[in-house]
């Protein structure tokens, strides 16, 4: 349980078996929905920064055990710590976030099941999202007495249909993100992580130097300043918990049985 790192030996083809090399996969483990403490938004950061400064290393995979993906944060970690919590996660999302994004090297998002919250802070981050059939991406910030992560999600649907999923809480389909382009690949759930590896091998086997500098090159072209923007919503979301807002919601949090972070 946890955040684990491993290095695939095998995911090319049998005629070219080097092609699993200077690949890294990082899976998050948190049971039973995957929603996030304090601690493991920093971990997953850390893992990230350490396999993005090996130079060994070409591309990342960002995976995860269970039935979802990424149910954000822990909910009852917040409910149950509250102001030193909220602060915590506050930086370890804003940390865990920017790792992916400022990754030396490409990093591949293998999301199966439920994708919300800061799940979306993570995918949006990514450079390439591939997703199971089953997967379903969102923000149900407004249910959990939260903000933020709108910067993210922009990134992966237009304008006006990001307002709408923010404002209803309400998740789209992988179909739907791949018809809009920013799913690369909807495949069986059987087949996530090889197909997610299989496209890691092939960023993996450019030129290593070469590979690092296209991803500054790119990242130096984003329109948004993605950490600029994720912490200016930051903000709101500490204005809504000393307001007394966030915990008003917060607290029919789980009154519908649903667990963790999981809509």
């Amino acid at each position: 349980m946890g955040v684990s790192t491993s290095s695939p030996e095998n995911t090319g083809s049998p005629g070219n078996p080097a092609a699993g090399k200077g690949i890294v996969v990082v899976t998050v483990d948190y049971p039973p929905v995957n929603a996030v403490p304090v601690d493991g938004w920093f971990a997953l950061a850390d893992a990230v920064r350490a396999a993005g400064r090996d130079p060994g290393v070409r591309c990342v995979v960002l995976a995860a055990e269970g039935r979802g993906f990424n149910a954000g944060v822990d909910i009852k970690e917040l409910q149950a710590r509250g102001q030193s919590a909220l602060v915590g996660v506050n930086r370890g999302c804003f940390e865990a976030f920017a790792a992916v994004y400022e990754c030396e090297v490409p990093v591949v998002a293998a999301v199966q099941g439920f994708c919300v919250g800061g799940g979306i802070g993570l995918v949006g981050n990514a450079d390439v999202i591939v997703a199971s059939e089953d997967a379903t991406f969102g923000l149900p910030e407004l249910d959990r007495g939260a903000l933020g992560a709108a910067t993210h999600l922009a990134r992966l649907v237009p304008q006006h249909l990001m307002r709408a999923l923010y404002y209803t809480s309400r998740t789209a389909t992988a179909a739907e993100l791949h018809a809009h382009g920013s799913v690369w690949r909807v495949v069986p759930r059987a087949e996530l992580l090889p197909s997610a590896l299989e496209l890691a091998a092939e960023i993996a086997a450019k030129d290593g130097e070469l590979i690092r500098l296209a991803k500054s090159a790119i990242n130096g072209i984003d329109p948004v300043d993605v950490r600029r923007s994720y912490r200016f919503e930051q903000g709101f979301t500490f204005e809504a918990s000393v307001s007394g807002v966030a915990d008003r919601v917060r607290d029919t949090f789980g009154r519908d049985g649903k667990e963790g972070g999981e809509q």
